[in-house]
């Protein structure tokens, strides 16, 4: 047996959990540069604002409902993640994080009845974190993730849904959204959409080989995951990612080279870092800019610059030398840009890299300096130590709306005051 803790309404719960007076009423986290609405709480569901919605399509809507606002505090979440998977961790064999607030757990060798067990984990994330979560148990992941559904769709639950006999399965699939399965997408979606299939069961009832030749390897293993036959392996120590990337939306139009390349390497060198804490090198390095397609009266412009290094590194001198040469490549006058990024691919493990005959020289020297630059960064606080060409001001977003780092900066704790 699988499970799966789904936390719920994640990035709302979390301004919840410090702000108590917000329970019950509509709240709605945004985008970057308070663009688009990216989280809702239930009672913002039911005033019908969409998930991905323009902020300023809704906004006299937020204002006469008195709907609460938060622009997105990414390092609150990731705090409050990593408590939540903490607290995951001592309460079951194995995990395995799936995203910010999701996360697999094995339930192979649990001898006790496996509902009561999952309404026990929920009741004790709550309690240590602030954080509901709904629980999803069932013989595969894929089977694992529609009880999760269940679990949040249906109080009664109690907020878990133990998903195992074959009738219960079946009786789940017929009516349950096909386009809502786990793997689906929105291609295959739209593909069985024009098919007439549009429910679980339905999908199931094709043949293997229909599924096979259509939807290939991938397509087999959901088949035999909704039918209970576990195909997706647990794994206990999360894939190193393929490709890294960093990109914004600016809040007004640059049509300048220099303010891009700064914007740009600031970019480049948070993807470093981040390639650095998997322990990975890259061989690619793409650099790319926008226009705002929002503006029918501007010309358009897309466009990605790519290079390609000599030799796989993680250096951050080397990785914004890459993405600046990039966005020469690409950069033209006359457009007014309005966003941003770097990619890294080509990316393999560090230790697994071997050197040629013609590698530089050096290379051992930006390996000790990074290890420097990263410790300065964590123990005195993200951004203190940076290259030249980021310059002195860092990329600042419009976050009008922006609550409190309430764990991660003693500036910004609680402070409970007596009468």
């Amino acid at each position: 047996m699988y499970g799966l803790c789904d936390c719920n309404n994640f990035f709302v719960s979390c301004e919840r959990v410090f702000r108590p007076d917000l329970a019950g009423r509509p709240v709605v986290v945004l985008s970057n540069n308070d663009g688009c609405i990216i989280a809702r709480s239930n009672e913002a569901k039911a005033l019908g604002i969409g998930m991905g919605q323009p902020f300023y399509q809704v906004q006299q809507l937020i204002a006469r409902e008195q709907v609460a606002v938060f622009s997105a505090n990414h390092t609150l979440y990731g705090d409050m993640s990593r408590r939540v998977m903490e607290t995951l961790r001592t309460l079951v064999p194995d995990t395995e994080i799936y995203s910010i607030d999701e996360a697999f757990f094995d339930l192979h060798g649990v001898a006790e009845p496996l509902d009561e067990y999952g309404r026990r984990i929920g009741r004790t994330i709550r309690r240590n974190t602030g954080i509901p979560v709904s629980i999803g148990i069932a013989p595969t992941k894929t089977l694992a993730k529609i009880a999760s559904k269940l679990a949040k769709r249906y109080p009664r639950l109690d907020g878990c849904c133990y998903m195992h006999r074959r009738q219960d399965i079946e009786k789940v699939l017929t009516t349950f959204p096909l386009r809502d399965i786990w793997g689906i997408g929105r291609r295959y979606g739209k593909m069985f959409d024009g098919m007439g299939i549009r429910t679980a069961l339905q999908f199931v009832r094709l043949s293997r080989e229909w599924v096979h030749a259509r939807m290939g390897v991938t397509g087999l293993r959901m088949w035999n995951e909704l039918q209970g036959v576990e195909c997706i392996a647990f794994e206990q120590m999360p894939p190193q990612k393929q490709q890294i990337t960093v990109s914004r939306s600016f809040p007004r139009e640059i049509c300048e080279q220099e303010p891009l390349e700064r914007i740009v390497a600031e970019f480049a060198s948070m993807c470093a870092e981040k390639l650095r804490r998997q322990r990975s090198v890259c061989r690619e390095v793409r650099s790319y800019i926008y226009t705002d397609r929002h503006r029918d009266d501007r010309p358009q412009r897309y466009e990605t610059g790519l290079v390609t290094l000599p030799e796989p590194t993680s250096s951050t001198l080397e990785i914004v030398r890459c993405a600046r040469a990039a966005l020469r490549q690409i950069y033209r006058r006359g457009y007014g840009y309005k966003k941003a990024g770097v990619i890294l691919s080509e990316i393999s493990p560090a230790a697994e890299t071997q050197a040629s005959l013609f590698a530089q020289a050096d290379a051992q020297k930006h390996q000790r300096l990074m290890k420097v630059l990263d410790a300065v960064n964590r123990e005195c606080g993200k951004g203190k130590l940076v290259v030249a060409a980021q310059g002195t001001e860092p990329f600042r977003m419009n976050r009008e709306h922006l609550s409190r780092r309430y764990t991660t900066d003693w500036r910004e704790l609680l402070v409970v005051k007596a009468k």
